[in-house]
């Protein structure tokens, strides 16, 4: 009977032990058929000894009492055992693909938020410039002597973290991206033949951060693209070179709180209130404290913004279609001026408010070939140059060349970007101020040679024009009469950059580049002046020819994007 109900099975003359109670519910589950498939667990067994030197009744009474035992426990351990038929496993959390945002994101383990990491890893380096990426129009580069670099190399490491995060209010997101840069630096001249070295070459390198900001309902709110900027900013050829004139674009971010508005097929607006202080203006000069030594660098007076007390307001428009795009944008810029002395009691100019406005057009796909495209974009700005003369341009030009003029050491072309000038060192001798005017193209021209290669051109022209009354406090300043002009003083002056670049990719997401460019500066200055000596440099206090100046660099390149 044993056998039959338990399984027992003879270990000796009155000895038994019971099968394993996992084995024979399996047995009998198995003539239901419902174990196909299902794991099973380590068998535990028990034996069960009865002496027979003990009476039979002895004997049957143990048995039972073990019987009994044993089937509460056989019972009892169905509902644990219950685990290992088919029922809903525990959750587990691993990471997963997240689709709804397009490649490479993945949700984050435990939450409903998806991210992506990406970033890129380069290494450059400049042929013919101190900096990156801009032809020498300043500094020690620009001297064209023994304390200029033949070469800067530089190494950068980008990372990005894009968070999404869908809500009953919409897709909140997050956005990060920062580098880690490494440079060459320059040498410049500490008298009496000495030098002095500054660059990353002394530390660690440094860190930038270029985007950090929240996107909720429309809002875009810290540090983004300027919404006043075409998509390409200031790369309308997708080229490298940063010193393109003609329009207000914004590469690195710049803190704002802007709304857009989506009107469908392509159509959105934004308003803007966006931070002016690092890349949206220039300089605000009171030429009363003009110097020669400041001159002939290319300051035509004191530094003398304020403090920050409006922000920039921008307004945008854009239609983004198959065919390309067509983009309008506006801005307003306060220029808030310093005292013209050295404290309050010697007054202020009053806030003017300048302006800016911008044109940009993308068309796509054009006949040369599958995936060329033309950018193209112009700009005008009364009192924001900085809307037409983006932010990586220098506001301060000394450039050194050659000359053919007899009694002059060298030539010098030198110039300055101001957003307004004014004049005094009291209420009684001062004047308001005069804001400058500057508008200016560029466009770029992309080309498809196949899956490997492209080939990109671009250029730009800017000029930048001072009212009359500006004119005559630059002309007529201290700072100007000792240099002794023997020609015409104009402060006006143009520039113009051209360029072109071919991208080899072998693999997906590995480029190597080449990126050839000029700069021209085109100064409506005449004659000579007796400049100053400019330490810094190592130039001699001596007679320079006023005369226009150009430079040409190349930018060599190897990115793995990932």
């Amino acid at each position: 009977m044993l056998k039959d109900i338990f399984g027992l099975r003879s270990v000796g003359p009155t000895r038994y032990s019971i099968i394993s109670f996992r084995s024979l519910q399996r047995r009998r589950e198995e003539r239901r058929g419902l174990l196909t498939g299902v794991a099973e667990s380590k068998p535990r067994s028990v034996v069960i000894k009865a002496s027979s030197e003990e009476s039979p009744l002895y004997s049957t009474t143990i048995v039972k009492k073990v019987v009994l035992t044993s089937a509460a426990g056989l019972i009892a351990s169905g509902g644990v055992q219950a685990a290992d038929f088919p029922v809903q496993a525990k959750a587990i959390e691993y990471v997963k693909v997240c689709s709804s945002y397009g490649a490479g994101f993945y949700y984050i383990p435990g939450t409903h938020t998806c991210i992506k990491l990406g970033g890129f890893l380069r290494a450059d380096v400049m042929l013919g410039s101190n900096s990156f990426v801009l032809n020498p129009v300043s500094g020690v580069g620009a001297a064209h002597n023994r304390l200029s670099n033949a070469y800067t190399a530089r190494s950068r490491a980008d990372l990005s973290i894009d968070t999404r995060t869908a809500s009953e209010y919409g897709v909140v997101r997050t956005f990060f991206e920062g580098n880690f840069t490494w440079k060459t630096g320059s040498t410049s001249a500490a008298g009496s033949g000495a030098t002095a070295y500054s660059g990353d070459g002394l530390g660690l390198g440094t860190l930038s951060i270029w985007y950090a900001f929240i996107q909720f309902e429309g809002f875009t709110i810290g540090k983004a693209v300027s919404q006043f900027s075409a998509p390409w900013t200031n790369y309308p050829a997708n080229n490298f070179f940063d010193g393109l004139p003609g329009g207000g674009g914004d590469a690195s971010g710049v803190n704002q709180l802007s709304y857009t508005a989506d009107f469908g097929q392509g159509i959105t607006a934004t308003v803007s209130a966006q931070d002016p202080t690092a890349y949206y203006q220039t300089n605000i000069w009171n030429t009363t404290n003009a110097t020669a030594a400041g001159i002939v660098t290319g300051a035509y007076g004191s530094q003398s913004y304020g403090g920050t007390v409006a922000p920039d307001i921008v307004g945008m428009m854009r239609i983004e279609q198959a065919w390309g795009l067509f983009q309008a944008s506006a801005a307003a810029h306060n220029n808030h001026a310093a005292y013209y002395g050295a404290s309050e009691v010697t007054g202020h100019a009053d806030d003017k408010w300048g302006w800016a406005g911008q044109l940009a057009l993308s068309i796509k796909n054009i006949p040369t070939g599958a995936g060329d495209t033309i950018n193209l974009q112009a700009a005008y700005t009364k009192g924001a140059s900085s809307f037409s003369l983006q932010e990586n341009i220098p506001t301060a030009w000394a450039m050194y060349g050659g000359t053919s003029r007899a009694g002059a050491y060298q030539s010098l072309g030198f110039a300055g970007v101001a957003d307004a000038i004014y004049s005094g060192s009291t209420v009684a001798t001062s004047t308001a101020l005069q804001l400058t005017t500057t508008y200016g193209f560029n466009g770029g021209y992309i080309h498809n040679w196949g899956p490997y290669w492209n080939t990109a051109v671009y250029g730009g022209w800017a000029a930048i024009r001072y009212t009359d009354a500006a004119k005559a406090q630059i002309c007529g300043s201290a700072g100007m009469a000792a240099l002794g002009l023997t020609g015409v003083c104009n402060p006006d002056f143009n520039i113009a950059a051209v360029g072109t670049v071919t991208r080899w990719t072998p693999v997906r997401n590995l480029t190597f580049s080449a990126d050839l460019f000029a700069t021209f500066l085109d100064q409506k200055y005449s004659g000579t002046l007796a400049a100053p000596a400019v330490a810094a440099v190592a130039k001699p206090a001596a007679v320079y020819e006023l005369k226009n100046q150009s430079a040409f660099s190349m930018l060599l390149r190897v990115q793995r994007n990932w």
